[in-house]
């Protein structure tokens, strides 16, 4: 299957590794990886801040982007939701409304794509760690992932996951919200990285990038002593 990978802003600025780590899980997966190197923000920050206009703008860039794509896999809950739950939104009654359908209606989260649409949960991982999983907000309540990143994470050869009792719970970052009030912020994290630090879990994982740079930052400052680490960087582990 020929998939059209879509990295967001923040996981090509700051960490890299996790799209070079989606490549590597989607061609075990049997795909043909094309990567659109015209792509830039999908819109979330101006539509998060209530900028329709701006968001129109950036987006028309992204339904150009991927106007011939089969399907679009991005390895982040927070993105994918954006294109694929609240583009229809955000076109609906424009010109652009058929094509911000269709973009919704192709676009995947990693992990949702590779049990639901690819059939596969297995990937040959080996990740001999102690983990715990933190389920980012917009990929559990926007895009009901929950059981397809723990499906993947049991086929990983020696790895040991157990629950934190905080998993559902939001870990204070949420874009400009993080911004607007730090504060409350900062205090959300604090329940995130102690739920996690009860565990005893080495690493916390995520399909969100920007939530484990939220919990990665309050722990380093704060404690207690966390490692955070996306999926698919352990789906790619050898």
């Amino acid at each position: 299957m020929r998939v059209h990978l879509f990295i967001p802003c923040f996981i090509d600025t700051l960490m890299p590794d996790v799209g070079k780590a989606t490549v590597e899980v989607l061609r075990r997966a049997g795909c043909e990886v094309i990567y659109p190197t015209g792509q830039t923000c999908c819109g979330q920050p101006a539509f998060n801040s209530g900028y329709t206009d701006q968001t129109r703008t950036v987006g028309r860039h992204m339904l150009d982007l991927f106007k011939d794509a089969e399907a679009v896999v991005a390895p982040s809950g927070s993105c994918s939701a954006m294109v694929k739950v609240f583009y229809p939104q955000v076109f609906a009654g424009t010109p652009d409304d058929a094509r911000a359908n269709r973009l919704s209606e192709i676009t995947w989260e990693l992990s949702d794509f590779l049990v639901n649409k690819l059939g596969v949960t297995d990937l040959g991982a080996r990740f001999p760690h102690k983990v715990t999983i933190h389920d980012g907000c917009h990929g559990l309540r926007e895009l009901k992932v929950k059981d397809q990143p723990r499906q993947l994470l049991a086929k990983v050869k020696d790895i040991e996951i157990v629950e934190m009792d905080e998993a559902r719970t939001c870990c204070g970052f949420g874009g400009t919200f993080a911004v607007k009030f730090p504060a409350i912020s900062n205090a959300m994290g604090q329940v995130k990285c102690e739920s996690a630090g009860r565990t005893g879990a080495e690493y916390v994982v995520s399909g969100d990038s920007s939530c484990l740079m939220h919990v990665q930052g309050y722990s380093d400052k704060n404690g207690p002593a966390l490692k955070t680490i996306h999926l698919a960087q352990i789906l790619a582990s050898r």
